[in-house]
């Protein structure tokens, strides 16, 4: 009998293309959704590791509903936020322009010190600006920093990520963004659980890999010519081009990627209760904050991990019933 040759799909989906190496460690959010509560519509937390619990199935139509079920989690460390600027956007025909910005002095000198604001702000006059041209303004967006060193986290420069105001009209967001400029925002005031949640990272760096680790294509018989790691033909004579679909070496890793409706499982206060001993491996104790996100999220430990409102999410919020969890 010869061999039976089993299918496989590629393993580089040509929907993401082209396969170049993020521009920054800190994911950048291309949309936010609308919302009816007035709220910053993201957080970031640093990842810590994963452990696993048993969960109550809650959904009705589940085989399992009321039994408890293994359950992979996430731990995510959410120290605060610190509201640095505040960014009014106007729409014009290109889009969204930046209309001005008002930077907060309510900092701490360390953090304040790595942020090299701009010199000479006046805030009072910028917020004076904003509010005489409120018409005028589409949009309203903070600035927000992290605080790694009150995470286990060996690092002290803060990342600073874009964060989008939802709710409520354009001067009722200019309100809620102006009392929370300068203030440190905690991830109970954003996000409840049981809340599904859209998670954007950078995925985890594998560096210059080849046809087969980078699409799964098979490798050719030893007695191959030129090549065996690689695949037979690149392309035909006519046309004489090599097309973008043929399986080449290049970059593996390190892509923003986004996964939509990962759920939370519970929002801790105290690291101690889900850190084990001597620490989460390759991390460290959690001394802040922390979400139990369901499932698995892009990137290594220690990489910034941006959580947002979903945009593709229309079902209720119940608060799940964690039975046990390991340690």
């Amino acid at each position: 009998m010869g061999h039976r040759r089993t299918h496989a799909p590629r393993r580089g989906s040509l929907a993401f293309y082209p396969r170049k190496r993020a521009r920054s460690i800190v994911p950048r959010v291309r949309s936010w959704p609308e919302v009816q509560k007035l709220t910053l519509l993201g957080f970031a937390g640093y990842k810590a590791g994963m452990t696993y619990g048993f969960v109550v199935e809650d959904n009705k139509f589940s085989p399992n509903y009321g039994k408890e079920v293994f359950c992979p989690l996430t731990i995510i460390e959410t120290p605060p936020l610190w509201v640095i600027a505040l960014r009014a956007y106007e729409k014009t025909f290109d889009g969204l322009k930046t209309f001005t910005e008002v930077w907060s002095k309510e900092l701490p000198k360390d953090i304040y010190r790595a942020l090299k604001p701009p010199k000479n702000h006046n805030a009072e006059e910028k917020l004076r600006r904003i509010e005489e041209n409120i018409d005028k303004i589409a949009e309203i967006r903070v600035l927000v920093a992290t605080i790694p060193r009150e995470a286990g986290l060996p690092k002290k420069k803060p990342d600073i990520l874009e964060v989008a105001v939802g709710g409520g009209s354009v001067k009722e967001k200019f309100e809620y963004a102006k009392n929370i400029l300068g203030k440190r925002i905690p991830v109970t005031d954003v996000f409840s659980e049981g809340q599904y949640v859209d998670v954007i990272a950078v995925s985890k760096g594998k560096g210059f890999q080849g046809p087969i680790k980078r699409f799964g294509v098979h490798r050719l018989q030893h007695k191959s010519r030129k090549t065996k790691r690689g695949v037979g033909c690149i392309g035909p004579w006519s046309p004489h081009d090599v097309m973008w679909t043929v399986p080449r070496p290049g970059q593996l890793g390190f892509h923003q990627r986004t996964e939509f409706n990962k759920r939370i499982i519970k929002i801790g206060k105290d690291g101690s209760e889900i850190t084990p001993k001597g620490g989460l491996k390759r991390y460290g104790i959690i001394r802040s904050q922390y979400l139990l996100v369901k499932g698995s999220v892009p990137g290594p430990v220690k990489r910034l991990i941006v959580l947002r409102y979903p945009v593709r999410w229309f079902g209720e919020v119940k608060t799940p019933n964690l039975a046990y969890i390991y340690v």
